[in-house]
């Protein structure tokens, strides 16, 4: 049986997305005092114009991913996990231009969706339960059919539930067919950090987390696992509080530092790396003991090089960077940035006794954080020429404060939490053909990667195109996009548990 179309109109539970129907949350809208906009829906004419617009060039790509239980082996320890059939999941590769035809058979005992994150592609195709298409029930399919236009890194992974904080993740990478390709050899590095099947499940984690952390704020600057939460974990480069979740591993391509993942080459090759952090609730500053690292992409598009020692990513960015390998065996280390554990990996180009996965990297240094030009984020980079933004002034203004707490597990954007039995109840007008300014204040004390759905924004002043970006506690993010891929898109923290928590809200196309 094939899932197509959109929800029933019946009654829903948040956490499982079951049936409530786009159409029915319009309705729910019009009951405010003010008119609800026409909102251009994922089925219309408008999106099938857009994707014809695309001029694919007619290459298709078809994959089959089926979603069903596995026994993840974490050096020895034996997790119970969902997954694509591996952790992560084989790596999709399309031509900029290229169709995807992906068919996701469904083999979990819950509703399920792929989220092709990253990707401006038709919107109802982009795999958010009930908003752009019904939830691919257990036991039956669906075909996701979609032009990837732009090359870069990109990557999928469920819109259902915490799901993403199972195994059910992989890279999706578009090529491009005018890259120069001036390097040797390319390794895609997939971050992660890991509690399923053996602390908890994401649910477990979720439902502890909802009832609060007031009564504990007393505890200082204490370093402490407090049931499935983590008290103290606090970072000078993210200005605060790191992160909720205790997790008792951080995975580089699915292993963890007890039987690490291993990267081989030659003396002096030079290496291409796409990195992607698919953690729920981690950011990782990544280095390589020994090699500078030169950053050439973020969130798949060209910025102008920058060299760095380290790499600070969020949860759902992308960073593409080039090295030179050396003579001997490194360590390549995902720092949990705040919590005091670290992914661990091998890079080989020689027989050597290898580096303990506690070993100390200058390229980490704490002392180096302050040195602001050798620690690679979104503020030191600008878009390369190519791809910059047409000046433009905005036609419309859209301001959005992140709000909530730990306390009260309250996450929210304009104090508002995102409902899911109402969707469109706050969501936020946009017209196609608009030059869109975004402006994002954290108003939180914690930092939160948020990311767009559908669109690639640029941050002010030249800065680089992305779809997700860091915001720290207290300031401000402003970006520009062009409103040129109708439809309804979900924005929202990339934190999984503060998104599903209502750090989450929706910006619709109208007629």
């Amino acid at each position: 049986m094939t899932a197509r179309g959109f929800l029933p109109r019946t009654s829903m539970n948040r956490r499982t997305f079951l049936g409530f129907g786009v159409g029915a949350a319009a309705t729910v809208a019009l009951a405010s005092c003010a008119p609800a906009p026409t909102w251009i829906q994922p089925d219309s004419s408008q999106v099938r114009d857009a994707e014809r617009r695309r001029r694919g060039t007619g290459r298709v790509t078809n994959v089959t991913l089926t979603a069903a239980r596995i026994e993840l082996d974490l050096a020895g320890v034996t997790a119970s996990t969902w997954a694509y059939g591996a952790v992560p999941a084989p790596v999709i590769r399309v031509g900029a231009g290229d169709t995807l035809k992906a068919t996701v058979h469904n083999q979990l005992p819950t509703d399920t969706s792929i989220h092709w994150h990253g990707v401006a592609l038709r919107n109802d195709m982009d795999g958010v339960p009930p908003i752009t298409q019904q939830a691919v029930k257990g036991g039956s399919s669906f075909g996701y059919d979609f032009i990837a236009p732009d090359p870069g890194t990109y990557w999928f992974h469920p819109h259902t539930g915490v799901q993403l904080d199972r195994g059910l993740y992989g890279a999706l990478i578009v090529e491009d067919p005018a890259e120069p390709g001036r390097y040797d050899n390319e390794w895609v590095i997939v971050l992660d950090d890991w509690l399923d099947g053996v602390t908890a499940t994401p649910d477990k984690v979720l439902k502890e987390l909802s009832a609060g952390m007031a009564g504990m704020g007393g505890m200082g600057d204490m370093f402490m696992r407090m049931g499935n939460a983590l008290m103290g974990a606090t970072s000078d480069i993210l200005a605060g509080d790191a992160g909720d979740v205790y997790y008792p591993y951080y995975l580089i391509n699915g292993k963890p530092p007890a039987d690490p993942s291993q990267f081989t080459g030659r003396p002096g090759d030079r290496i291409r790396l796409r990195i992607i952090n698919a953690g729920s609730d981690t950011a990782f500053r990544l280095a390589i003991g020994g090699h500078a690292l030169t950053i050439t992409h973020t969130d798949g598009f060209p910025v102008n090089p920058v060299e760095v020692d380290s790499i600070l990513i969020g949860m759902g960015e992308r960073y593409d960077a080039l090295l030179t390998l050396g003579d001997g065996i490194f360590p390549l280390v995902a720092q949990a940035e705040g919590k005091r554990d670290r992914g661990f990996a091998l890079v080989r180009t020689a027989d050597a006794t290898p580096p303990d996965r506690d070993v100390s990297l200058p390229e980490l240094s704490s002392k180096r954080i302050g040195t602001t030009a050798r620690v690679g984020t979104a503020t030191k980079l600008t878009a390369s020429k190519q791809v910059v933004l047409p000046e433009r002034r905005p036609d419309r203004e859209i301001s959005l404060a992140l709000t909530g707490s730990m306390d009260a597990y309250d996450w929210a954007i304009n104090e508002q939490r995102f409902d899911m039995s109402r969707p469109l109840g706050n969501a936020y007008e946009v017209r196609s053909g608009e030059r869109v300014r975004l402006t994002v204040t954290n108003k939180t004390t914690m930092w939160h990667p948020f990311h767009l759905h559908g669109h690639t924004f640029q941050h002010s002043d030249n800065g680089p195109r992305k779809d997700t970006s860091i915001i720290l506690p207290g300031r401000s993010l402003t970006v520009d996009f062009d409103a040129d891929n109708p439809g309804l898109w979900v924005a929202h923290c990339h934190n999984l548990y503060h998104a599903e928590s209502g750090m989450m809200t929706v910006i619709g196309y109208s007629n």
